[in-house]
């Protein structure tokens, strides 16, 4: 059994690691500036009034959920990177300034910050192995994989928190 588990985690590291190949820091880099524009997209069109706006009291509201996916930012990139975040984990989700200019400022700056920690990486760091958050072993670009699927699934949930608010969200962006 022992063999059988170290054969089927080989092969997931060869498979990672060939995903990883394919992308590189630049076309990462490409992605990346193309999700703050869209994400920077669906902040403009929520109506200043609406960022505290929540479809249940129970769940994040818009505001908060822009917030949330800004610290994953931080955390995800100085965990792959080994760049110091600027930003304890969880504060920009702490602010009680909600207003659409300090949301916005938070949010590209959170976007930045992965650009950022992205450039100074090469291909092959990429493929370097990373203990993200402690606790999951993977190669440090397909940490940066983890946060993009992270933002993309917030921005996701966003789409909804825009039509219930009366506003259009933007249209579709990959490529």
């Amino acid at each position: 059994m022992k063999t059988f588990t170290h054969f089927v985690l080989m092969s997931l590291a060869l498979v990672a690691g060939t995903y990883c190949n394919a992308q590189s820091a630049e076309t990462m880099l490409k992605d990346w500036n193309r999700a703050k524009e869209f994400t920077m997209e669906y902040l403009e069109a929520m109506p200043e009034d609406k960022f505290d706006f929540k479809p249940t009291p129970e769940i994040r509201s818009f505001a908060q959920q822009m917030l949330h996916m800004t610290d994953a930012h931080y955390g995800f990139a100085s965990a792959a990177s080994g760049t110091e975040s600027p930003v304890g984990f969880g504060d920009s989700e702490k602010t009680t300034d909600t207003s659409k200019e300090n949301v916005s400022k938070l949010v590209a700056e959170g976007y930045d910050f992965v650009m950022n920690s992205l450039k100074k990486m090469t291909d092959e760091q990429l493929k370097e192995p990373v203990k993200l958050f402690g606790q999951f072993e993977m190669l440090k670009g397909e940490a940066f994989q983890k946060a993009f699927e992270h933002q993309t699934h917030h921005r996701g949930q966003a789409t909804v928190y825009l039509r219930l608010a009366g506003a259009t969200p933007p249209g579709e962006k990959l490529f």
